[in-house]
């Protein structure tokens, strides 16, 4: 099986990391974090016009008709950037909602218990958000919702391709983080000398690379093979990745990691919100375990 990206596969990555930093550079990120809640429509339909949520939407119906491989290199970067707003649940109602495939529509979806963006959505799907009680999130770039009595039936059913784009967002988490962490291991001195020269900081690197590219490496293949057993296990690593890789790279930076004014709690924050959607590392496992009983 290959899994080298192919020459188109690196230009739709290289084209929509393009997008978002001239889109939503660091400084939109800082102004989005300063304004919780609110939801950039004009960036929105940027996406949208750049096909962002209708990649695996047949041409046919108006999509760019691309497959599962092309929209996790998609959300790999948006994960990277620390892109808000439902992405996920947009992506998946391009086609059956309005609007959604071209950014004019934003679809939040009821995720067991949770609502991500629900106030900024026009739709919601996949449940009834009706009574929903606003929660105080953790992650300022993500607002959440409780729904009070979700559907028993919601609950259980988990999407493998949501659950593999989310792996796909955490992926992106994950490789950023570790570059932070190096940029920051080469540039930091202490003792007259750069703090990556010191074993202990040289194993937190080391560490948050291979854990991300082990994800990576999880994430392409359960892209290309789609096998529910596959995203499980992706997701895991993903989330892995993810949380402990913000770990780390706090670790890195130090005290001035927790200081608002840094960027790796952010990761750490959205890390955690996005291993709370359905499909997370209890509901994985058992998922892998059924598989192997079998």
């Amino acid at each position: 099986m290959r899994f080298q990206l192919s020459e188109d596969q690196r230009e739709l990555k290289k084209g929509v990391r393009r997008l978002l930093e001239r889109r939503f550079p660091r400084e939109a990120l800082r102004a989005a974090v300063d304004a919780p809640g609110r939801l950039d429509r004009e960036l929105w339909r940027a996406l949208g016009a750049a096909g962002f949520f209708a990649l695996t939407l047949p041409e046919a119906a108006g999509g760019v008709g691309l497959g599962r491989p092309e929209a996790v290199l998609a959300f790999e970067e948006a994960g990277r950037a620390l892109l808000p707003g439902p992405l996920v649940a947009t992506h998946l109602a391009a086609g059956a909602v309005a609007g959604a495939a071209d950014g004019e529509t934003v679809v939040a979806a009821v995720d067991g218990r949770l609502v991500e963006w629900l106030d900024a959505a026009d739709v919601v799907v996949q449940g009834d958000a009706t009574g929903a009680v606003p929660l105080r999130s953790v992650d300022p770039l993500t607002p959440l919702h409780r729904v009070p009595r979700p559907n028993a039936a919601d609950l259980l059913a988990v999407d493998p391709l949501a659950a593999l784009l989310t792996a796909a967002e955490q992926l992106g988490s994950a490789v950023r983080l570790s570059e932070l962490a190096v940029q920051h291991a080469r540039t930091r001195e202490q003792f007259g000398r750069p703090i990556g020269a010191f074993q202990a900081v040289q194993h937190l690197c080391a560490d948050l690379l291979v854990r991300a590219e082990t994800a990576r490496a999880a994430v392409y293949a359960a892209a290309v093979t789609g096998d529910p057993g596959d995203i499980a296990a992706a997701r895991l690593l993903a989330d892995e990745a993810a949380v402990r890789g913000a770990r780390d790279c706090l670790q890195v930076h130090g005290g001035m990691g927790f200081t608002w004014e840094a960027d790796v709690h952010l990761h750490l924050k959205r890390a955690w919100v996005r291993a709370q959607r359905k499909g997370d590392v209890t509901e994985s496992e058992e998922l892998l375990a059924a598989g192997l009983l079998a």
